[in-house]
């Protein structure tokens, strides 16, 4: 099976999806997020949580690598795991990169992901109504500058787009299981 790569804006639900179509076909789940963690752990980071991201030493690490080679080893990584297929992989810049696997774009406004964002972290609205618009420029800035990706606003490179606005997990999980099974017939 080719690998299928999930994509979108910070706090979408991407890796929550990923899990669920991954653990339904059988196959392991590898998120760019954790190969940039590492990353980070090896440069002396406390880079645990899956909210690290969102705190202080988690917006300085992504402050720090506009500067290094992170993201082009992290892609150097995820684009082997595309070549060897049978993976589901979370990635901001795969879609873009790789001409191979199965790409969807998970879409959702400012909003739902804040509060999906609040809701899992255990933090304000308001913060992370703020965190998310950093996180959406800082994003957008740092791809534009390493590939010339529009990031969250190019959508050429997917086959299926899915909104999750008001749509919980395992039906977004459905259309793209749904939109695979297709493919295979």
């Amino acid at each position: 099976m080719e690998a299928i790569i999930m994509c979108g804006m910070p706090a979408v639900g991407k890796t929550t999806v990923a899990k669920i179509v991954a653990e339904e076909l059988g196959l392991n789940v590898v998120g760019g997020g954790d190969i940039l963690k590492e990353l980070a752990l090896e440069r002396g980071y406390r880079a645990v949580g899956d909210d690290w991201w969102d705190t202080p030493d988690g917006m300085e690490f992504l402050k720090t690598r506009e500067s290094s080679d992170f993201d082009r080893q992290v892609d150097g990584r995820l684009l082997k795991k595309v070549e060897s297929g049978d993976v589901v992989i979370t990635s901001y810049t795969l879609p873009w990169l790789s001409e191979r696997g199965t790409k969807v774009w998970l879409s959702g406004s400012s909003l739902s992901r804040a509060e999906r964002m609040a809701s899992r972290d255990g933090t304000s609205l308001a913060s992370c109504i703020a965190i998310i618009g950093k996180r959406d420029e800082e994003n957008f800035k740092l791809y534009k500058k390493l590939y010339g990706i529009e990031f969250g606003r190019d959508l050429a490179p997917f086959q299926l787009v899915v909104g999750t606005d008001g749509i919980s997990a395992p039906h977004v999980a459905l259309q793209v299981l749904d939109y695979i099974a297709a493919l295979g017939s």
